[in-house]
């Protein structure tokens, strides 16, 4: 009988875990050479980032291009599954040209690292012995990282509040510190480790987590472009894309979809630098509802001369060093093509692409709709799905948009069809 109760399973190598998984799930050789395959990161490598490795995954690579971004021009590498986010990124940045591109600005790179204090008789009056004795909390902080600090970043300050939980109140403290170019993690759970004990002796209370936060409200980024409206194709486009807005603003089943345009952008780029997805995608959307209301990232509105102005703001936690940016072969070809000289600087081009993205979707949503140039895309991946290859993909796919039939029972037919009538080319 089949069992995924192997025990020891990461101590072998990943040649020994493939022929387990192999024989579990019945892989066939092809299947198991196309885990094997690794491009640019390889298996050893691989094998250290993460635990019980068998292989990796890869994902397109495409660079968005147009993008000029405070008088600066950028090639953007995005690696992303989903067809139409790096054309449109591209074609939105291009528009964005005519009135200068983008502009955008950060905060410093302060992250939020909290510990949870209970079981304090008087949580007021610990939370004011806290604040009262911060100098000497920041300087244990510090010492954890010298060269963090010599380098200018470090524990910076510390903020304290009384939360009314189900189990009672308790103490929250923030430990700010500017982690300078990397994401930030590691370092100030570091900190915050290191910092409890004396919490602990000073409120006579028990600490329980001490962690970072991955909603940074203070490490922004910010930018704004004016669209020109004979670029965007004239008043109505402009009209119906404000009118798209103010569907987002008002309705939170709408605003999921819009927020979810903007990091199609944030996160392509992010994956392309091999920086943590998951913490922009959960900063993001818990700073959209910061205010009490989910809202859109992003603003539009109408300039005097009747241009569009778009404007997004958005926590970035991202690195430039350490951890798997620093590590991953291809995220560093990728930042060189970029030519990032900060983890700042990479958050804003991360927020303009992020603009560019919902630019571009709120546009095709207000002209010809969504899916007209989605599934000209989509419809290259239906066609591989029904066998096609080399040439005949185009051919499928060219049939699959005319007859606006993107279905994966209607390409084998076609498939079959050019077959049968010896047609290999276009």
């Amino acid at each position: 009988m089949k069992t995924s109760e192997l025990s020891g399973f990461y101590k072998l190598t990943p040649e020994e875990r493939m022929k387990i998984v192999k024989e579990f799930a019945n892989l066939t050789d092809e299947e198991v050479e196309y885990l094997r395959k690794t491009g640019g990161l390889g298996l050893d490598l691989a094998n250290r980032m993460i635990e019980n490795v068998v292989g990796t995954f890869e994902l397109p690579l495409g660079i968005a291009t147009n993008f000029k971004i405070n008088g600066r021009d950028y090639l953007i590498p995005m690696a992303i599954e989903e067809p139409s986010v790096v054309a449109a990124a591209s074609n939105a940045a291009k528009m964005a040209r005519v009135r200068g591109g983008f502009f955008t600005e950060s905060t410093p790179p302060v992250m939020i690292g909290q510990i949870q204090l209970t079981k304090v008789p008087n949580p007021e009056e610990a939370a004011r012995i806290v604040l009262e004795r911060k100098k000497e909390l920041i300087q244990i902080a510090n010492e954890q990282d010298p060269l963090l600090v010599k380098l200018g970043g470090g524990a910076v300050d510390i903020e304290a509040r009384v939360l009314q939980t189900e189990r009672g109140p308790m103490v929250i403290i923030h430990l700010l510190v500017n982690v300078l170019d990397a994401m930030g993690a590691n370092v100030v759970n570091t900190m915050c480790e290191a910092v409890a004990p004396a919490i602990e002796a000073l409120t006579k209370g028990k600490v329980f987590l001490r962690i970072v936060s991955n909603l940074a409200i203070y490490r922004i980024a910010k930018a704004r472009a004016v669209f020109a409206q004979e670029a965007l194709g004239g008043e109505e486009v402009v009209e119906g894309i404000l009118e798209a807005y103010a569907f987002a603003a008002a309705d939170p089943f709408r605003c999921a979809t819009h927020n979810k345009g903007i990091m199609n952008g944030v996160i392509a780029v992010a994956l392309a630098t091999a920086n943590d997805t998951r913490a922009l995608e959960a900063g993001a959307h818990a700073y959209a509802a910061y205010g009490g209301r989910y809202k859109p990232l992003s603003h539009w509105s109408k300039t005097v001369d009747g241009d569009l102005l778009g404007t997004i703001e958005l926590p970035v936690a991202v690195g430039t060093v350490g951890g798997i940016t620093a590590v991953h072969p291809l995220a560093k070809i990728c930042r060189k093509i970029l030519g990032v000289q900060s983890a700042r600087e990479l958050g804003e081009i991360m927020a303009a692409v992020g603009l560019a993205n919902n630019l571009a979707a709120m546009r095709a949503l207000a002209t010809e709709g969504i899916q007209r140039g989605h599934m000209k895309l989509h419809a290259r991946n239906i066609a591989v799905m029904a066998g096609a290859e080399g040439d005949l993909i185009d051919l499928v796919a060219a049939r699959l948009i005319a007859e606006r039939k993107i279905r994966a029972d209607r390409a084998k037919e076609i498939l079959e069809e050019l077959k049968k009538a010896g047609i290999t080319k276009p």
